[in-house]
């Protein structure tokens, strides 16, 4: 490893552990670590101190944390939490968005203002649910009405865009891939519904012995599970992204019981504590200042996503659900579902690289998706304390740390 990789590295951890403690320096404006692990990812990257360099070695493991954020957003994924009515209502929102999204981005196509409608579109139709969970825990509303509607929100703003990219934006022919995608899902069923089955005590003894030794054989499994989902993803030509969220939500069904929460916790660990922070520290490192500032006419289109952002995916939250939730508690679920950024910087960073999308335009869409996850969530919590919903020994604490027990099923009489 030569000397610039490790001079790299090194300013890729020392970003990874600042990040959290400004977090909580700044506690009171309540901004998310994410947001700050950008932050430091530009000001250490090429366009602005020129410290760090992403080479091969930090690309990969850039790559890696990506995949392991997909796998942590579908370990989230409770079925039983959100099945019924919030699984159907944020299903008909997201395609709600889907619409109203694609008609904005046939505008801006037409105006010449972007190039290619689907990737425009796709973007403006994601809910962060990696980074909105935990603000609800903090909050303690997750076993609220309201915190399961959200929670069925953020699942379907995270699984939709997710299929969509991998038929869409990987492959020239959207039937073929779509194909290949029932085969993928059918392969994915087997394996959980391998994982729900009695398991046999011997096997069952086996991991639990290993548990916590040096040998860490669940974790092991769990990371192999990973790995073979994403490459056989990849073998079958879609997004290897497809392949990490069907290993969290596979591994979800493994893991129950005492042991399941040990497990849960040294995933979490790898990922948020090592791998998800180089991600997005490099996804700073990699944004397109340049772009963003070449003209006062593109530094405007930031607001303008950002406002986007809201018309797409607050709009059917108002509509959808006059006669679910009270009035005052509509404007704050509209406010967090138009919360995104981690798919917005892997859409525009697909649409760059494939010619579909203009730099500034990518640019501004990160630039308004750590807007929305900084502004956004501040307007709602302080709505949700006005309606009531937010306890008021409530902690509201914006972290990465999602090590809180999972709340009962939120809509259980």
């Amino acid at each position: 490893m030569d000397q610039s990789t490790i001079q790299s590295l090194a300013l890729i951890a020392t970003a990874a552990v600042l990040a959290p403690v400004i977090a909580d320096l700044l506690r009171r404006f309540r901004i998310p670590s994410v947001v700050i692990e950008i932050g430091l990812g530009i000001l250490i990257g090429q366009q602005a101190l020129g410290w760090a360099e992403v080479g091969d070695v930090v690309k990969g493991l850039s790559e890696l944390g990506l995949a392991f954020l997909m796998f942590l957003a579908g370990f989230e994924i409770d079925l039983q939490r959100i099945k019924g009515s919030p699984l159907v209502k944020a299903c008909l929102g997201w395609l709600l968005s889907l619409a109203i999204a694609f008609s904005l981005a046939l505008f801006l196509v037409s105006t010449g203002f972007a190039l290619n409608s689907l990737v425009i579109g796709l973007v403006l139709t994601t809910t962060a649910l990696g980074t909105l969970l935990p603000m609800l825990r903090d909050a303690d509303i997750l076993t609220t009405p309201f915190g399961g509607f959200m929670l069925a929100i953020g699942t379907v703003g995270e699984f939709g865009p997710i299929v969509a990219i991998a038929i869409l934006l990987t492959g020239d022919n959207p039937l073929g891939t779509g194909v290949l995608l029932v085969v993928f899902v059918a392969v994915a069923v087997v394996a959980a519904l391998l994982a729900v089955r009695p398991q046999p005590p011997k096997l069952v003894a086996l991991l639990r012995k290993n548990l916590h030794s040096s040998t860490q054989l669940p974790v092991r499994v769990s990371v192999l599970l990973i790995i073979v989902l994403v490459w056989l993803a990849s073998e079958l030509g879609l997004d290897v992204l497809l392949g990490a969220f069907a290993a969290g939500v596979v591994v979800r069904l493994l893991s129950h019981g005492e042991d399941g929460e040990v497990v849960r916790v040294k995933l979490e660990a790898i990922g948020f504590g090592f791998l998800v922070p180089i991600f997005f520290i490099v996804s700073g490192m990699q944004f397109d200042v340049d772009a963003l500032l070449s003209s006062p006419t593109t530094l405007l289109r930031l607001p303008l996503f950002l406002l986007l952002f809201l018309v797409v995916r607050g709009v059917p939250a108002l509509l959808l659900y006059r006669r679910s939730l009270p009035h005052d508690q509509l404007p704050p679920l509209a406010f967090l579902s138009a919360t995104g950024l981690p798919l917005i910087v892997v859409i525009t960073g697909i649409g760059v690289d494939t010619g579909r999308m203009l730099p500034e335009n990518a640019a501004a869409l990160v630039g308004a998706g750590m807007l929305s996850v900084l502004i956004y969530p501040l307007i709602g919590f302080a709505q949700l304390r006005r309606a009531g919903v937010i306890p008021e020994d409530s902690t509201l604490y914006v972290s990465d740390d999602i090590d809180a027990p999972d709340p009962p099923d939120p809509l259980d009489p």
